[in-house]
């Protein structure tokens, strides 16, 4: 090869790598402005919100989500404006596996960490469920179905679950009486299913009631039955705090004697949900009603409603005395009497005559 050859090749080197250096520093140059498009575009994910001032959406995750569900569900809300960014802080951030199930309150006006944090370290939505004294299981159902948290059937499923019965420890073959009356604060059940939501009013009689009445454990069965069989017809007796321990009295008395109880409340209870309100002779004369109290003795065969605790307290400590009969005044007390020819006195005078 000639010199002037040599010369060529050597020309056309240099500028191929000159050309080779002008790729990588436009390559370089290209991918650090696309790193710093990307670091600028990932913070002003991180520091901006959707909305300004922004609104509360409630997101249900299910169990089992992964990030990248949650984060298109997060999306797909308006709580967050980009999915991929979002997956992205949960990685870098280590959090993302700790995204938890169940409705959570969220805003359109949080930047992503302060969702993300609602989601792995927040408490799901509360729902406000009021279950007030003496209410049966059915029309404790109907408020369960009324809150949305659950229907109606799944409820009577449950409170007639033998296994959610048993790990509870209630006597009977339902969980009549023990529907613990109280405010409750719950999640929402998944699918709708009505168990967690009795299981947490069986816990709450145990722990509410059960360590008042019992502080040294529960008694057997029988007895805890008993009880609770009492307090419901104390309960359903009467409202005023002041006479629930003298009509406990009242069936302790008859119940030593060996008396009927005739207490109009079992037998409405044992005419079951479809009990139009009119109680008449004929349902008092009914023996088939096995709550027919003034057919058949002693207690009924379980509770008619869930008492609260001031009729549990009453029916455990009834107050000793000698009366056997009681009869409604206008204004919702009784008059309670010792013999039946005093209690027939006030029953003409404050039930016949007002008919």
């Amino acid at each position: 090869m000639n010199a002037a050859a040599r010369l060529r090749e050597a020309l056309a080197a240099r500028k191929a790598l000159r050309l080779t250096l002008y790729a990588l520093a436009l390559g370089l140059a290209l991918a650090l402005a696309a790193g710093s498009w990307a670091l600028w575009r990932f913070q002003a994910f991180l520091d901006a919100a959707p909305q300004t001032p922004g609104r509360e959406v409630v997101v249900d995750i299910l169990p089992g989500s992964t990030l990248a569900r949650v984060a298109a569900q997060l999306e797909t809300a308006g709580v967050v404006t980009d999915a991929t960014l979002f997956r992205l802080l949960g990685r870098l951030d280590g959090q993302g596996a700790r995204v938890r199930a169940g409705e959570f309150a969220l805003h359109t006006g949080w930047p992503p960490r302060r969702v993300l944090r609602a989601l792995t370290e927040g408490r799901p939505v509360l729902h406000r469920l009021v279950l007030p004294e003496g209410l049966t299981w059915w029309q404790a159902g109907r408020v369960v179905e009324q809150s949305g948290l659950a229907s109606f059937e799944s409820f009577a499923r449950a409170v007639h679950d033998p296994a959610l019965l048993a790990a509870h420890g209630i006597p009977g073959d339902s969980a009549e009486g023990f529907l613990f009356p109280e405010t409750y604060l719950v999640p929402r059940p998944r699918d709708g299913d009505a168990a967690p939501i009795v299981a947490a009013m069986l816990a709450a009689f145990w722990s509410q009631a059960g360590k008042r009445l019992w502080p040294d454990g529960p008694p057997p069965p029988e007895e805890t039955a008993r009880l609770v069989t009492l307090a419901a017809m104390v309960e359903k007796e009467t409202a005023l705090p002041g006479e629930r321990a003298r009509v406990a009295g009242v069936y302790a008395n008859r119940l030593r004697l060996g008396m009927l109880m005739q207490c109009d409340p079992t037998v409405i209870y044992g005419l079951g949900p479809g009990f139009g309100g009119n109680l008449t002779r004929a349902h008092l004369q009914d023996a088939a009603n096995p709550y027919n109290t003034y057919r058949r003795r002693g207690l009924p065969p379980g509770p008619i409603c869930s008492p609260g605790l001031e009729a549990l307290l009453a029916a455990q400590n009834p107050e000793r005395h000698a009366l056997l009969y009681f009869v409604a005044r206008r204004d919702g007390s009784h008059v309670f009497s010792r013999t039946l020819d005093e209690h027939n006195r006030a029953v003409r005078e404050h039930q016949l005559r007002r008919r």
